[in-house]
Formats: structure tokens, sequence, C-alpha cells
């Protein structure tokens, strides 16, 4: 997340791609990447009727050998498409066929979660001498915006067509006092596909009273494909040097510890598998990979980082992310148990997809040591992250 104020993202264009002054680094992401209009389209269709009786809209973008379907409920990813190394082209995130699926049994799958994405202890924060308790509903926690976070909102959505690619458009007011949390929030996020592959996740919010914000972007990776029962053989590298150990009810201790020696140590390609069985006190907590891992410092102030890497051995199909975003949840599939039926009736088992759910640090708010996740009225929050399909030959 940057803040910036407002006068100074004006400045960005009218299709949204993000100028020099905003990032500087955006820029060499968006040189180039002008699809051809014969293989960039979006397609928009209904998916049935969200609990209010709005209608779900469901997206379809196509652009570089990579489709996106993607629908307003939630701004919920359903699917993304990629070839192997063999040109096999299959559905590389978990999720379901209909609507009633997510009505009924998501963890999360696809959504975009906030306004605080990952847990705030005891659903509690204070600021400018006030106090909130927010709704809880992980426990006695606040996870991913509590019991109707955004991820159960049916968005506002726009398709549009850019020169960086086709994309859609998802909005939303959240009232204040929204499962408590002060000030109204205007909040869009953007999905845009490029001719290059890439998936370009951009969210912006204005308040008009101090709050708190942390979006996140919550699809359940398996780039051997969705049917594949286990992520176990993906290798993934982490340019991180610290994580966020956490307590027994799996929020932060407030301390920062260093990946060396530990089974968190993934500056260089493991195995998801290899470590995740070891007798190690966090791994306990987590039931395995749970954790926020704290990305290196960009070189240019709200610039892109290079948080993961990931290469499924068996399809070659590999996976980049970069964000402006100081932290990287790594989640892998832990409580996924076999009762979730997916789409095309494939039922997802323990540890079936893998999350790299980019963010500030959990329980921010709370926590003096973390990066603030403070949004003032003069402010804007932006942040952007960029997840890149390829294939390793």
């Amino acid at each position: 997340m940057r803040l910036v104020s407002r006068r100074e993202a004006e400045v960005c264009t009218l299709e949204r791609a993000w100028c020099q002054e905003c990032a500087p680094s955006f820029l060499p992401f968006l040189t180039g990447l002008a699809p051809s209009p014969t293989v960039a389209t979006v397609t928009r269709t209904s998916f049935g009727t969200a609990p209010d009786g709005s209608t779900v809209e469901l997206f379809t973008l196509r652009a570089g050998g990579v489709e996106l379907r993607a629908m307003s409920y939630g701004a919920t990813i359903l699917e993304i498409r990629a070839p192997d190394r063999g040109g096999r082209v299959t559905n590389l995130v978990l999720g379901h066929d209909s609507l009633g699926g997510y009505l009924s049994a998501s963890p999360y799958f696809g959504a975009v979660v906030g306004r605080c994405a990952n847990r705030i202890a005891w659903g509690k924060f204070s600021l400018d001498g006030a106090h909130y308790q927010l709704a809880t509903n992980a426990g006695a926690q606040h996870l991913h915006g509590g019991v109707r976070g955004f991820d159960k909102i049916n968005w506002r959505a726009t398709p549009f067509e850019s020169a960086v690619g086709p994309g859609v458009s998802f909005t939303h007011v959240s009232a204040d006092g929204d499962e408590g949390y002060p000030g109204t929030l205007n909040v869009e996020v953007r999905y845009t596909l490029t001719a290059r592959g890439e998936l370009i996740v951009e969210y912006d919010a204005t308040a008009d009273r101090a709050t708190v914000i942390n979006l996140s972007q919550h699809s359940y990776f398996n780039l051997g494909g969705a049917e594949t029962p286990d992520i176990l053989a993906h290798r993934v590298t982490l340019h991180a040097d610290y994580f966020t150990p956490m307590n027994a009810e799996m929020v932060p201790t407030g301390a920062i510890a260093t990946v060396s020696g530990t089974p968190f140590d993934f500056r260089t390609p493991t195995a998801i598998g290899a470590r995740i069985a070891e007798e190690n006190e966090q791994l306990k907590i987590g039931g395995g990979y749970d954790h926020n891992f704290v990305l290196r410092a960009p070189a240019a102030a709200g610039g892109l980082v290079h948080a993961a890497s990931v290469v499924e051995p068996s399809t070659g199909r590999t996976l980049e992310v970069h964000t402006t975003e100081p932290g990287v949840q790594f989640y892998t599939g832990n409580y996924l148990d076999g009762t979730i039926r997916g789409a095309g009736g494939v039922t997802y088992g323990h540890r079936g997809g893998f999350c790299l759910e980019t963010q500030h640090f959990p329980d921010s708010p709370n926590q003096p040591g973390f990066p603030p996740v403070v949004l003032r009225p003069a402010d804007r929050y932006m942040s952007r992250t960029v997840y890149t399909f390829g294939v390793q030959l």
C-alpha cells in the first residue's frame, strides 16, 4: 500500500495506468503491453442472484494466452486458465461452477478480502483516541473484514479495454460503521489481463474520516491444475528474510523473526512439502504454512518488489508475484479437508491449493512496529500486485 495525496493521485491517466509520480517502477510493466485486438477480449454475462436480490455478473477476460473469469460477488476470481509446457490449458485456481458454492462453502476462494485482510486481535483497535470493536468471525478474532466482509458484497462492475489489456473494475461504498469500522470508504478493485500473461490487480480507496484498510486477493493456486490432489511438489521462492511469528490465536506477537535456520526459509527454491511436517511450534500453530513474510524494501518508494516465484515441476507452469505491499501471507491450504466439492465435481483435499496474499501485516492496527494501515481523508490508498503466468521448458 502507498498513501498519496488526492492531488497527487489526480495525475494518473483516465485509463488507470499509474503515472511516474505515483509509482515509478510500474512503468516497465506498462511498456509494450498493448494487446492484439484479435486475441484480447472481455465479455459479460449473468451469474445468478446475490442474497440481497441483485444480479451477479460474470466477466471473462482473454489476453496473452491466459483466460480469467471473475464475478461481481466478492470481486471473486473463479478461473485462471493457462497452458503448460505441452500447450495443455487448464484452470489453475480453486473455485466453484455456480454462485451457490460461493454462498455456502467457500473459504474465501478467489475473493477480495477487507476492509482489513487477515486477523485483528480480539476484533479491537484504537485510532486517534477512539476505541473500536469490530465483528468477530474467527473465534474471538476479526478475520478478513468480519461476518460480512468484502468477499460477501456484490460489487458494481464495469468492463473496460485499455492500452494495457482488457479488464474489469469493481466498486463498492462501505458505510460508516460497516462491521465496526469507522468512516465511509469508497473502494475500487481493477483486474487487467495483459499480452504478457500478467494479471494486474489494483486497489484504490478514499475515506471521509480516519479508518484502517488492508485489502488482499485470496485466490488458491494449484499450477498443476485445480484437479491435482495437492501442491506439495511446487517449488516456492519467497523474497523475504523475515516473517512475523504468531501466538496460539494465530495473531502476530509483534516480533519480526529471521527465516534463517527455520522451515520458513524459502529464499532459494524449495518444495512446499520439503519441511512442512517438521517439528516446529509455528508450523504446529498454523497447521502448516499460514504466515506473513516480510518482503524486502523496494528500490523506490511506492515501487514493485519481487515477492515470490513458484514452479510446478511436472507441468512447467510458473507464477511470479510482484507487489507494492510490504508483506505476503503464504498459506498452504491447511484447512482444506476434502469436504468442499468444487468446479467440475473436484473435491479439494488437504493442501489442495496455496495462497500468496500480498498485504500489510496482520493485526497492524495494534502493532506499532508494523507498517501502518491508517487511511485519512486527505490521502488515497493505492496498491498494486502483478501475477505473471508462464512456462519453464
